[in-house]
């Protein structure tokens, strides 16, 4: 059995934005330099390089909006191309094996080409031809920056690119990883069970890459709760700040009624998040558990048969080819046979043989989802086009012109039988746990229009997303529909803000989404004044002053992560490690040596144990090198790296691209917005690698031109795809 080296697969998936299949020979490029006469369609660049892509028909907005992207993210698109193919240990070398092992053993090509013309909608396929030959019209156009063995892309390729980042985005790596640990993980669940599973699902509902958080906010508001009558929606999810999963602003608008603008991955063929004249979107990670793991009890005479309802079936086999690329220049197949059974793919390794099962086995049709979420015109289509249920996880929240709002906590929930813990290990002879069907959407938790006037998402228990009245009630569910239960810091700040205003003005709101500071009642201040409240006397090392002198300053300490604060430096690296091992579901440290680590490391580091957090926390592109505000897990989210090395902190992750959407009480649009540094997100040498970077460190938003008439008055160039 190939096995999989420990390396992270999230790791490798981030680093997968569009997924491309089979190769080409240096000649095939040819037969697209001519594409750009089949396609209607203008590209203009903003004043801050954003592009804005004008088609005449749907099609003609796809071609542009991918040549757009290949303008901007080239090196993104280009480098990633062999990791949805399966083909990028070939390329990269045996480390990047264990992707290519995963898309094979899933079946996630087969998938595709079984499914690809009967799942998906002729107007959906078009859609997806016009923006590949988007993306091969720029290879064809720069050969110099293509390695042409790997092109052309087709439509397949960016589909099996949407299946494999849903997988990502719920922690389908997580448990996967786990069996292949040199002993079983978890217990096996045995019906009945007293466990509710429930203390488990609440500790492991972050999602990180390389301990990056993906998290987000999203807060809508509407009237009576607005002070003007307006409906506002704050668009914040959560990114690294640079990379393959950093946010990427567009506009694309046709003549047959697409008008979306907003964020996206490099190379994704939809908006993600965003807005059009009548109706906006947030999205939230969520992480419901979506994953589970049965244990096979195998034939001890032939371990190609396992029992299933009291009778031996057999293991279905298949031969698959991981192509390596050994000391950096010598190719070597790896040829494996892996397994499945009733339930899903199998693993056998020394501690048993395994069978996962997971939410959106089979679905192909995220993007057509997507795509119809682009093109809605109003409440009622939007919820259609949620209906599809292809997508197996994501909060969202909705809000629109007409005064609607809406929180949904959506995912793919498998009905799953009851009885068992399923936050453990499955038995697998019982074919009634082999679960077939998924909660439909319309009985998933979600708030619509409440009373109270106010939706909060960031990541937390979609039981507490607004006034209490308000709420979905958890009774409503079964445990073992696996929905988290925790709580963030930005969640129980959000809302007691809220919870404490009779109306909110749109300066309030400004205000609400930029707050700082951290809650008393979070986890995070519970961890904090452990560590101030520890007897110092009792640590080995109590005869150094500076400790109790630590102490007194973050029991003093205001809570807030502003610049000027003498508190946020140490305090937020205390709490901090509470906040990573809560996102990785393990034990917290100890409150009193994390204190003392901190303190350590800040009189290493910078000599002082109470630094401006303005000095620590940086906001860093090319020459520009500037103080900014907020910190983990707050409602300005500014995740930092490089204490240890650098002395100072630069912004890795969290606030990105964000948005604040309203409609006034005619109906009126308003949008304002900023990115974390700018449209050109590779090329240092271009005015727009960092522009934007000031006013995002320094809370200023601005006009994203979304309305034609304004933006040509501020347009830097206007042009067809190749000229």
């Amino acid at each position: 059995m190939y096995k999989l080296k420990t390396i992270s697969v999230r790791s490798l998936l981030l680093m997968c934005i569009i997924g491309l299949y089979g190769c080409a020979k240096t000649s095939e490029l040819n037969n697209f330099v001519d594409l750009g006469k089949k396609y209607d369609v203008v590209i203009e660049r903003d004043y801050l390089g954003v592009p804005h892509i004008i088609g005449n028909k749907d099609v003609d907005a796809a071609f542009g909006f991918a040549y757009a992207q290949a303008e901007d993210n080239w090196a993104i698109i280009h480098d990633s191309i062999p990791f949805y193919r399966g083909t990028n240990a070939s390329i990269n070398g045996e480390d990047a094996a264990a992707i290519d092992f995963l898309i094979k053993w899933l079946g996630i090509w087969e998938t595709v080409d079984e499914k690809y013309e009967s799942h998906l909608k002729p107007e959906t396929r078009g859609w997806i031809q016009a923006f590949v030959d988007g993306i091969n019209y720029y290879a064809a156009l720069h050969p110099e920056q293509t390695n042409e063995n790997i092109f052309p892309i087709t439509g397949k390729d960016v589909v099996a690119g949407y299946m494999l980042r849903h997988l990502l985005f719920f922690g389908f790596d997580g448990p996967i990883m786990e069996l292949f640990e040199d002993e079983r993980q978890r217990p096996v669940s045995r019906n009945p069970t007293s466990k509710t599973g429930e203390s488990y699902l609440s500790s492991i509902a972050g999602v990180l890459t390389n301990d990056l958080p993906l998290g987000s906010n999203a807060i809508a508001v509407s009237s009576p709760f607005t002070l003007d009558g307006a409906t506002r929606l704050a668009i914040n999810s959560h990114q690294p700040t640079t990379g393959p999963v950093a946010w990427y602003e567009a506009h694309i608008q046709s003549h047959e009624g697409l008008n979306i603008m907003g964020g996206l991955f490099p190379s994704s063929a939809t908006i993600g998040v965003g807005f059009t004249n009548n109706l906006a979107w947030g999205a939230t990670v969520n992480k419901p558990d979506l994953v589970d793991i049965f244990v096979l009890e195998t034939d001890p005479d032939n371990p190609m048969r396992y029992k299933l309802d009291g009778k031996w079936k057999n293991l279905t086999a298949k031969d698959i080819e991981i192509k390596v690329k050994l000391f950096g220049f010598l190719p070597w197949t790896v040829k494996e046979t892996v397994f499945a059974s009733d339930h899903g793919p199998v693993i056998q390794n020394d501690h048993g043989t395994y069978a996962v099962r997971y939410a959106g086995m089979g679905e192909i049709r995220q993007l057509e989802q997507w795509l119809a979420m682009n093109k809605a015109q109003n409440f009622d289509q939007w919820l259609d086009a949620m209906r599809m249920q292809s997508f197996a996880s994501f909060n969202f929240v909705y809000a629109d012109r007409e005064g609607n709002t809406m929180f949904v906590h959506n995912s793919l929930t498998p009905k799953r039988q009851s009885g068992y813990d399923w936050t453990q290990y499955l038995p697998g002879d019982d074919g009634q746990l082999i679960w077939q069907d998924y909660m439909e959407f319309d009985d998933l938790p979600q708030v619509t229009n409440p009373a109270s006037g106010y939706l909060h998402s960031a990541n937390q228990t979609p039981f507490k997303v607004t006034a209490a009245a308000d709420n979905p009630i958890k009774e409503d569910y079964k445990v073992e529909d696996g929905f988290p239960t925790r709580m963030t810091n930005r969640a129980n700040r959000g809302l007691e803000l809220l919870e404490d205003m009779d109306s909110i003005s749109e300066h309030q709101f400004f205000e609400l989404k930029h707050d700082k500071k951290y809650s008393i009642n979070s986890r995070a201040y519970q961890f904090l004044k452990r560590a101030f409240d520890a007897d110092i006397s009792l640590s080995q090392i109590n005869n150094n002053p500076i400790y109790s002198s630590a102490q007194a300053l973050i029991a003093d300490w205001d809570l807030s992560t502003d610049i000027n604060s003498r508190g946020a430096a140490l305090g937020t690296c205390v709490l901090g490690s509470e906040w990573l091992s809560e996102q990785k579901g393990e034990v917290a440290p100890d409150p009193l040596g994390e204190l003392i680590r901190c303190t350590d490391l800040l009189m290493d580091k910078v000599g002082r144990i109470d630094p401006l957090w303005g000095d620590i926390n940086r906001h860093i592109r090319g020459d520009i090198n500037i103080p900014i505000g907020g910190g983990p897990d707050t409602l300005r989210a500014i995740y930092g790296m490089g204490l240890e090395d650098d002395g100072f902190l630069t912004n890795v992750a969290g606030d990105g691209l964000y948005y604040q959407v309203s409609w006034d009480t005619d109906g009126q649009l308003k949008v304002q917005g900023t990115h974390q540094f700018g449209s050109a997100t590779l090329d240092v040498d271009s005015p727009h690698f960092g522009d934007q970077a000031q006013n995002y460190a320094n809370e200023i938003l601005h006009d994203p031109l979304f309305d034609d008439a304004l933006r040509q008055t501020k347009l830097e160039r206007r042009y067809r795809p190749g000229e």
